[in-house]
């Protein structure tokens, strides 16, 4: 648990400055909070993720009360993995994201205000496996996901949702046995 104080401690550390940019070029739009879970019969795997958001500011499919849009999505997250030995083969890895997301969503968030969104990003792994079990062959990763939430609050402000994200090389070397998460996200939106 002392790691993944640290993890977040290093994270707003290093993104405060973005957040509260006094020009307003890098300021940030949204912060998220993830945890996830990976549990399967071959590895067992805890997520935490701290993330920031730009929003697009654009709008596809616009119908007056829905509409199609979409945010960037940066995130840094702890996995902390508790396969049993001897199948474990690190204690814990950190995930770098980068990854556009596409949200259908209403156009006036007021009440509770559902969404459903989907996305492909980029993720750096600082260690190639979970497990003897659950290799990934490289660093790099993609990372996609279909989740579904509600935004809710006086002005929409807060964000609540589900994810199902599977992250995996692509193939592109082997083994490629990747890893999903189930993931519970909290967001708020400035």
């Amino acid at each position: 648990m002392t790691r993944l104080k640290y993890a977040i401690a290093a994270a707003w550390l290093a993104f405060s400055p973005i957040v509260f940019a006094a020009d307003g070029r890098f300021a940030v739009d949204g912060v998220s909070f993830e945890y996830g879970d990976s549990n399967s019969s071959n590895s067992d795997v805890k997520l935490y993720r701290v993330g920031l958001q730009w929003d697009w500011k654009k709008r596809w499919l616009d119908t007056g009360s829905w509409h199609l849009g979409g945010y960037w999505d940066l995130g840094l997250g702890y996995w902390d993995n508790r396969t049993r030995a001897p199948l474990k083969t690190h204690g814990s890895i950190t995930d770098i994201g980068f990854t556009p997301v596409l949200r259908f969503q209403q156009s006036n968030p007021r009440g509770l205000s559902p969404y459903v969104e989907a996305a492909i990003g980029l993720h750096l792994l600082s260690a190639t496996s979970v497990s003897t079990e659950r290799r990934f062959g490289s660093s790099f990763q993609f990372g996609d996901h279909l989740g579904f939430g509600v935004r809710f609050g006086d002005k929409g402000q807060f964000d609540l949702g589900y994810r199902y994200q599977h992250l995996s090389n692509g193939g592109i070397k082997k083994p490629n046995q990747g890893i999903t998460f189930n993931q519970i996200r909290l967001q708020y939106h400035f």
